[in-house]
């Protein structure tokens, strides 16, 4: 897609509360077009298959971006909405590591001859649950089935949670590969730890970044959330003053989605201590104050880098990509994902593991990839895929460009959103030109709402309905 010289994503970005009171709704996080609600099950191993031996007819131009799974956790976080496994029990990791290898086994057979691999992540659960001998047979067996690019080309991240690791077994984690890290952190007041069952001592948290800095890490990485109970602007407040004197190169920010009807450890939150609307936005709003102060880029969503951070630099040159880890800067790249619940993007198809240990076990004894369900895209799906991504990531979007790549008249296509833009358009959200979609500044922080415009799943013309109960909000 070409790229706008001028283009906005270096303008600072403008907080509008009332505006966000008024668009604010519940709508998808778009790491993928079409989103995971709309997978079915009639897409199974053998659709995989096909586009795995699509990829490999097309020449398999593109690298691979690795994703492993580790859902086990030591405790529960009330407000984790992540698939995980929470069990003191060690051997149900040595049970899962002996299934997940066999999977690695049948998807480096099927990627044999092209298995170069340029990105990999480690998400959980807790990925550092596993022990620094069987995190290193594991990383073993990925070497035997795929070739990695060198440290200094390729980005190799995995998520640790400062309660479970020393400063020596991260050292152990940048020996063993690993070049960029994430931290959870959430919060660092010891009121919302105790209300969310995350007691996280500062100095642990202080001294994994030491640690990380001293190994030679590439990146650091914090997360965040806000809207969480007892939160107030003055404890964020505090929070932020600590985040910026650690100096992460990455902090991402989240909106807290309360969904207890989906997710069971957030029945334990006591709803009534949870901070209102309003509050919420003015936290929100300090984040953007104290972190662009601070001299960090916004990147889009949730996301903050500094400026020479490689998402920053990605995002000023038009390549920033964003996919099932958050933004990437591997636009190009195959996604393939190992482990219960993962999610894959091979050849123009989303697939997904099984989501429990049991039927996960079940597949692979029976010789097959644990896929449960997915989609294949057609020609319209790839089209607002790359419409939504491109808003997502660089704020804007040239028509001409667009009309190149696809057999389209832009405005007759998508001639029922450009209608609904231009309520947008009227709100200051963005600019409608002959060439250019463009994001304003005040428009960045509701690009979800912007982005649902041209998502036809949500708008009415699929057979499947809406779902956004089980989305958090826009903001």
């Amino acid at each position: 897609m070409t790229f706008h010289a001028a283009q906005s994503a270096i303008a600072p970005i403008q907080f509008d509360a009332p505006l966000i009171h008024k668009l604010s709704q519940q709508g998808p996080r778009y790491t993928s077009y079409p989103t995971a609600d709309r997978f079915t099950e009639d897409f199974r191993s053998g659709d995989y298959l096909q586009a795995v031996s699509g990829v490999r007819a097309m020449g398999a131009r593109n690298p691979l971006s690795l994703y492993v799974h580790i859902p086990f956790c030591d405790t529960v976080c009330y407000y984790c909405a992540c698939n995980k496994i929470v069990t003191k029990n060690r051997g149900k990791a040595d049970t899962y590591l002996a299934y997940l290898k066999r999977e690695i086994d049948m998807q480096g057979r099927l990627f044999a001859g092209m298995n170069r691999v340029e990105q990999m992540h480690f998400g959980g659960g807790t990925p550092t649950y596993l022990s620094d001998a069987q995190l290193g047979d594991l990383l073993a067996h990925l070497r035997r089935w795929f070739s990695f690019a060198a440290d200094g080309d390729g980005e190799y991240s995995i998520e640790i949670d400062p309660r479970t690791v020393t400063a020596a077994r991260i050292h152990s984690l940048r020996a063993q590969g690993f070049n960029r890290i994430s931290l959870g952190v959430q919060d660092f007041d010891a009121d919302v730890q105790k209300a969310v069952n995350r007691i996280q001592p500062e100095e642990k948290t202080l001294e994994a970044i030491r640690a990380a800095r001293d190994a030679g890490f590439r990146s650091v990485s914090i997360d965040l959330i806000y809207g969480l109970p007892k939160q107030s602007v003055v404890t964020m407040e505090q929070t932020l003053a600590k985040v910026i004197a650690a100096d992460p190169d990455r902090i991402s920010i989240y909106n807290y989605a309360h969904l207890p009807h989906l997710f069971k450890p957030q029945r334990r939150i006591d709803e009534a201590e949870l901070p209102s609307a309003e509050t919420r936005i003015d936290m929100l709003s300090l984040c953007i104050e104290r972190l662009t102060g601070a001299g960090y880029a916004y990147i889009g969503m949730d996301h903050f880098a500094r400026p020479g951070d490689d998402l920053a630099i990605a995002q000023r040159q038009g390549r920033l990509h964003r996919n099932f880890q958050g933004y990437s800067t591997h636009a190009e790249a195959e996604m393939v994902s190992c482990g219960v619940s993962a999610i894959s993007s091979v050849g123009g198809t989303y697939s997904q593991n099984e989501k429990t240990l049991d039927a996960y076990y079940e597949c692979i004894e029976q010789g097959r990839l644990p896929i449960t369900r997915g989609i294949r895209l057609d020609m319209d799906d790839l089209l607002r895929r790359i419409v939504i991504q491109t808003l997502m990531c660089n704020f804007e979007l040239s028509i001409a460009s667009l009309e190149l790549a696809y057999p389209i008249a832009f405005t007759a296509y998508f001639a029922e959103e450009m209608d609904k833009l231009r309520s947008f358009e009227s709100d200051g959200l963005l600019q409608i030109g002959d060439e250019w979609l463009t994001i304003t500044p005040k428009g960045r922080l509701l690009i979800r709402n912007i982005c649902m415009v041209f998502d036809r799943y949500l708008n009415g013309r699929q057979e499947m309905k809406p779902q956004r109960l089980r989305y958090s909000k826009t903001i």
